[in-house]
C-alpha cells in the first residue's frame, strides 16, 4: 500500500506584481531579470489583513470540492511553510478552524523551498503505517511579508501563492514511491531571515537592522542549488531503475529557470516533460510544487511516473519519486 495523491488545487492572489513595475521601486529591468531567472511576474496578496492561511483555504476548499468530500473528513493537516500567520499557534491549526477540519489535528513544516517535499514524504509515512486515511499537505507562503522591496537581489525572486494535495491509501502501486530528503545546516548563513526567533528577537535594532527580510547570497546559493537538486533527482531516477524514458514528468522547485534546466538536462528529460510556471508565479517557496501539479493535472494520467526535485534553504533539498494515481 502506497499513499496517493487523490486531489490537488491551488491558489495565487489576483495582484500581478510585473517586472516593469518592480522596475520603478529597484533598480532593475525585464531584461536582467528574465534571462538571469525567467520570472516575468509574481502574484502578492496586497490586504495587509491577510496572511499564509488565506491563501491555503481556497486552494483547500477547492481540493476538497473535487474530490467530494468535507474538512470533517481531513484526519491530519501538514501545513508546509516559511510564512506562518504567527509564530504559534501553527498554521495549520489556524487553517483547520478556517476550512472547519475539527476532526484533524496538525502542525507546520518549515524546510523552506523543499518544504512541499518533506511534508509529502512525512504526510505519506501516516498514510503507510495505518494510522489515516485522509492527509491533507500544504505548501503556501506570503513571501511579499518577508521580502525587502528595496533589495533587488531578492524582490525580483519572490511571489505569494499555495497549493494543497489530499493524500489517501491506494492499493494499485501507485502514489508515493520513494523519496531522497537531504539537509546540511552549515549552508544556513547563505539563506535565512536572522530576525524574529530565540536567536535575534524582535526589537527596535533588529527592524531597523532589516534582520526581518529574507537574506540571500545569490551566487552561493545558486551553485549549491544547481548541483544538489540536480543530483538528487537523478539519484532517486537510479534508485529505482528509472531511465529519462519512463519519466514521464519533471516537477521541479520554481526558483530559477537555469537551475530548472540544469535539472531537466542532468534527469536526461527534453522540456517538453518539464513542468514550467515560474515566469508567472516566480518563487512561492512552498508553494512552487502543489502549484505546478494543480496547473498540470488534467495533462496527468493514472500511472504516470513524476520526479519531484526541490532545493531551499537551511541548505534543504530532495526529490521523491511518485506514480500518479488518477
Amino acid at each position: 500500500m502506497h499513499a496517493a495523491i487523490t486531489a490537488v488545487h491551488g491558489y495565487a492572489p489576483d495582484y500581478v506584481l510585473t517586472n516593469q513595475e518592480l522596475e520603478t521601486m529597484v533598480d532593475t529591468n525585464d531584461e536582467w531579470i528574465v534571462s538571469r531567472t525567467g520570472i516575468r511576474e509574481r502574484r502578492i496578496l496586497k490586504d495587509p489583513t491577510k496572511a499564509t492561511s488565506d491563501l491555503a483555504v481556497p486552494a483547500v476548499k477547492g481540493l476538497l470540492e473535487k474530490r467530494g468530500i468535507s474538512a470533517e473528513e481531513i484526519e491530519l493537516i501538514i501545513f508546509c511553510t516559511s510564512t506562518p500567520d504567527m509564530l504559534f499557534p501553527a498554521t495549520a491549526n489556524i487553517l483547520a478552524d478556517k476550512i472547519g477540519a475539527v476532526n484533524a489535528w496538525g502542525y507546520d513544516l518549515q524546510a523552506a523551498c523543499s518544504g512541499f517535499l518533506f511534508g509529502l514524504s512525512t504526510g505519506a509515512q501516516f498514510i503507510e503505517s495505518g494510522k489515516h486515511k485522509k492527509v491533507l499537505v500544504v505548501g503556501g507562503d506570503k513571501m511579499s511579508s518577508v521580502v525587502n522591496y528595496k533589495d533587488r537581489n531578492t524582490c525580483i525572486l519572490f511571489g505569494d501563492g499555495c497549493g494543497a494535495v489530499l493524500l489517501e491509501p491506494d492499493y494499485e502501486g501507485n502514489g508515493v514511491i520513494d523519496s531522497v530528503l537531504k539537509t546540511d545546516g552549515s549552508g544556513g548563513q547563505y539563506l535565512n531571515i536572522k530576525g524574529g526567533g530565540s536567536l535575534n528577537p524582535a526589537s527596535y535594532a533588529t527592524v531597523d537592522a532589516g534582520l526581518h527580510y529574507a537574506y540571500q547570497e545569490g551566487r552561493t546559493v545558486f551553485k549549491f542549488a544547481v548541483t544538489n537538486m540536480a543530483e538528487v533527482a537523478a539519484e532517486v531516477m537510479q534508485r529505482n531503475n528509472l531511465t529519462s524514458a519512463d519519466v514521464n514528468w519533471l516537477v521541479p522547485h520554481q526558483a530559477n529557470k537555469r537551475i530548472i534546466d540544469a535539472t531537466a538536462e542532468r534527469a536526461g528529460l527534453p522540456e517538453e516533460k518539464v513542468m514550467v510556471n515560474i515566469h508567472k508565479y516566480g518563487n512561492t517557496t512552498s508553494g512552487t510544487i502543489p502549484l505546478c501539479l494543480w496547473e498540470w493535472e488534467n495533462q496527468l494520467k493514472k500511472g504516470d511516473n513524476l520526479i519531484l526535485a526541490a532545493f531551499g534553504g537551511g541548505f534543504t533539498w530532495g526529490s521523491i519519486y511518485l506514480k500518479w494515481a488518477y
